[in-house]
């Protein structure tokens, strides 16, 4: 079986004897190699999925850049054709998308020569994506959407992450379709104190916001700027008049636009400077990508006193412990065609972590307002929600508190449950 996204993650917890093959993007660029993140260990280490890199070419540094872009669809049409093919013929093949070009047209063709059954998991549409750059009019725009329009129609089992897609793919796009929510993997829990305490040491050690500001009176204690390790008896509790700890994980690209938060963070240093019963911020934003130098330099223009910024790439094992680690995230994602949800945030609440996400235009299938997080149009909007989610911080009786009772009450599927449920009874019957 093979796998490409995260749509892979539930195949473990088939109970027949299953092999998955995960592909795996590593870029190119001239000679040099920079591989993308490394999976999560418990993936890594199962005995049912094994991992094959797929080297992606970044494009030619001259000439047009419809040729550049054009040399580089047909190189990697040809290398993932070489890739599948060169493989055991798998019973299934699952394709996230996006990025759907040139790996739809090429899935489907394998599937046709060895017998492969083509699933498709729609996350999102890439022709959406490519029109956040170029434009909804632009040539190559149109094509992207007629490809993954025509190819889409051919594969034996479509899959989508919203009712919103579900309707839209079978209205416009003759696509029958079964909603399939993502969901946390199990890693993605609330994270003990004592492994809150790990964490922060460790990423003290290379960003020194973690780390704390006074130096304990026995130099055998530990203390990171949330946590204090008691030399005697090992025990590990929350700093008085600690930070809160606010975390939002991006891929730095135009669906997500931070300087909503920076205008967000700006009001909040001044309301704290007023006066106000606000706490200190540590403000920690996760990811990589095309944008992420602009907003560093956005960021370093700032001149914050009460709120602290840092950037850093986290370990796979790391990241879901730091989301259970703290207090409130924050989601700027606003999905391109306005059709998907951000797993971010799926990610979050399996954390039980209260989420302040901006509004689009299915976002509600995900985020109850009020419930397990607060909707937000604007960066004055959220300025008054961390106004009210952390005044008086930390304090039980608070709304912010009330946030993470209800998401530690809800019901919340697991990958392998939602998987079984849904998914595995479609694959087996067909």
């Amino acid at each position: 079986m093979t796998m490409k996204g995260q749509c892979f993650e539930s195949i473990q917890y088939i109970e027949k004897p299953t092999t998955v093959q995960l592909k795996t993007r590593e870029r190119t660029s001239g000679s040099a190699s920079e591989s993308d993140s490394k999976p999560h260990s418990e993936l890594l280490e199962s005995d049912k999925i094994q991992v094959v890199k797929l080297t992606e070419l970044q494009g030619l540094a001259v000439g047009p850049r419809v040729l550049r872009y054009g040399v580089k669809v047909v190189f990697q049409a040809v290398y993932l054709l070489w890739k599948l093919m060169w493989r055991e013929p798998a019973a299934y093949i699952f394709l996230q998308n996006p990025p759907g070009l040139p790996s739809i047209s090429v899935c489907w063709l394998v599937g046709c020569l060895c017998g492969s059954k083509l699933v498709i998991d729609w996350h999102n549409y890439g022709y959406s994506i490519m029109a956040l750059v170029h434009g909804a009019t632009h040539p190559i725009v149109l094509l992207a959407k007629w490809y993954e329009k025509f190819f889409g129609r051919l594969s034996h089992l479509n899959l989508c992450v919203t009712n919103a897609m579900r309707e839209d793919l079978a209205e416009n796009w003759c696509i029958r379709a079964v909603t399939v929510y993502d969901k946390p993997a199990s890693f993605f829990k609330e994270t003990p104190l004592d492994l809150q305490h790990e964490l922060f040491m460790k990423l003290g050690r290379t960003h020194s916001l973690f780390m704390g500001c006074s130096e304990p009176s026995d130099p055998a204690t530990e203390r990171s700027a949330f946590t204090e390790k008691d030399a005697q008896t090992r025990l590990v509790t929350h700093l008085c008049g600690r930070p809160a700890l606010l975390v939002s994980s991006t891929s730095w690209t135009e669906d997500e636009d931070f300087s909503i938060l920076l205008a967000a963070l700006e009001k909040f240093e001044q309301w704290a400077s007023d006066g106000d019963s606000l706490p200190s911020l540590v403000c920690v934003i996760t990811g990589k990508g095309p944008l992420k130098e602009h907003y560093i330099r956005l960021i370093s223009q700032k001149h914050f006193q009460r709120i602290q910024v840092c950037t850093p790439w986290l370990e796979a094992e790391d990241y879901p412990l730091l989301l259970g680690s703290a207090d409130l995230g924050v989601c700027l994602h606003k999905s391109s065609s306005g059709l998907d949800l951000p797993m971010k945030v799926v990610d979050m609440f399996g954390c039980c972590l209260p989420v302040c996400a901006v509004n689009f235009k299915c976002l509600h299938e995900l985020v109850k307002h009020g419930e397990n997080g607060l909707v937000f149009e604007d960066a004055e909007e959220l300025a008054s929600q961390l106004q009210m989610l952390l005044s008086k911080f930390p304090d039980p009786a608070g709304k912010l508190n009330q946030l993470r009772k209800n998401l530690r009450e809800s019901e919340q599927l697991r990958w392998h449950e939602s998987w079984q449920r849904t998914v595995l009874p479609l694959v087996m019957d067909s």
